[in-house]
């Protein structure tokens, strides 16, 4: 063993971490060999687990164990060492137990080798002492030189962090921007969007008008020439003075009627109106066309139509087709209605000051218009005629005065 460990440079025997003879070397998986202390110390500063040699990594941190062929070795190593260091190479420096000066170790011996009284000697413990206190000296250094760098990364790291925070407020910022001029940019193209349809909708309603003013136009010339073809139907009527109601007044012409404050003593015929305020015409039909006039100017209550002969004369019957009658009627003033069954309520664009009945037997149709305004009040359609048709009136109470003014069966104004 001592022949062999003379072979061996002192390098094989240092640590790379303490440069120092090997005290409890270990082996790592990589084949290197360090202290046990200073690969323990090593990973505790360093992390990952790293050979400090090859650089190799280790996922997990090795077991360390004693490498005690590398021990004695180095024990051997040591105690050499020791022995060749307990005298001077020449004979003259350094005692047993001291370490020789430079001069006989080293290349100075030859300069020197004569003048040993200028050397200096320091004890093997002391001089062993002096090199481990200025290795750790060098450990130390190390050590807060890899402090220095663990501490330039974390600055370095929060450095990082902030501009990573500044960019991600900067982006934000810009993203709040663009979804701000986003949203400017939808209300903009809404706000367009809401002009082009109100401009849209007044360009309709324009539009619309004036199709409805054309066609109503065309409506009021239909209705004329309606107008002027039934007038041509139009037949003399006369009021008949054994159907009318006691209260009523007839002119003695036969065309005028309205309601008197006094009922007059008559005999009640079975053709007279006992209960309402009702006269028929003496004319009746029974077939074919007839049209008649009938000014209602002045008056707030009116009826006019036309009656089967059979209706019921004597009670206050509602004047609706199922009891013979196909009637309109004002009331109040300004309530238009078509007693049909149920009754409607008409809508006139202004008050008839005349009004003209016309009667189709065959085809069912009862018809009344405005003729001055020579427009259509309202038509009763698919009525089905059994009996004669007797032209119908009801001037209504004279209301205190108020609807005094009389029914007056006026001539046809038409063109032959």
């Amino acid at each position: 063993m001592s022949a062999a460990s003379c072979l061996l440079s002192e390098e094989q025997f240092l640590c790379s971490i303490c440069l120092d003879v090997f005290t409890d070397p270990v082996s790592i998986p990589c084949g290197h060999n360090f202290c046990k202390n200073c690969i323990t110390q090593h990973w505790d500063i360093n992390a990952p687990c790293q050979c400090p040699m090859c650089k190799k990594l280790f996922n997990t941190r090795p077991e360390l164990y004693v490498n005690t062929f590398i021990s004695e070795m180095a024990a051997q190593f040591r105690k050499s060492a020791q022995m060749k260091a307990s005298s001077c190479p020449d004979q003259r420096c350094a005692k047993p137990g001291e370490v020789p000066c430079d001069v006989c170790t080293g290349t100075k011996l030859k300069a020197l080798k004569s003048d040993h009284k200028s050397h200096r000697f320091v004890p093997l413990k002391e001089g062993y002492e002096g090199k481990k206190a200025e290795l750790g000296k060098m450990i130390q250094e190390r050590r807060l030189k890899i402090q220095e760098i663990k501490h330039s990364v974390e600055l370095s790291e929060e450095d990082a962090d902030r501009e990573i925070a500044d960019s991600v407020r900067v982006f934000t910022a810009l993203m709040q921007s663009v979804e701000r001029g986003q949203a400017e940019l939808i209300e903009t193209i809404q706000e367009k969007q809401k002009t082009t349809e109100k401009q849209a909708e007044g360009f309709i309603k324009e539009a619309v008008a004036q199709l409805e003013e054309t066609l109503r136009k065309e409506m009021e010339k239909l209705l004329a020439v309606e107008l002027k073809r039934v007038q041509q139907y139009a037949v003399d009527v006369t009021l008949d003075p054994d159907t009318a109601n006691p209260a009523l007044i007839l002119s003695d012409d036969g065309k005028q009627v309205n309601h008197g404050d006094v009922r007059k003593n008559l005999p009640d015929n079975p053709e007279r109106f006992s209960y309402c305020f009702r006269v028929l015409g003496k004319q009746s039909f029974s077939s074919g066309r007839f049209y008649y006039e009938v000014q209602v100017k002045g008056k707030t209550w009116w009826g006019l139509g036309v009656a089967r002969g059979s209706i019921d004369r004597k009670g206050g019957i509602s004047p609706s087709p199922k009891k013979g009658y196909w009637s309109v009627w004002l009331s109040n003033g300004n309530e238009y209605k078509a007693f049909a069954d149920p009754r409607l309520l008409l809508s006139v664009k202004s008050r008839p000051q005349k009004v003209g009945v016309f009667v189709d037997y065959e085809e069912g149709l009862v018809s009344f218009y405005d003729v001055d305004a020579a427009a259509l009040i309202y038509s009763f359609t698919g009525c089905t005629f059994t009996e004669k048709l007797y032209p119908f009136f009801c001037p209504s109470t004279n209301d205190g005065g108020r609807n005094s003014a009389p029914l007056i069966i006026s001539p046809a104004n038409h063109t032959d």
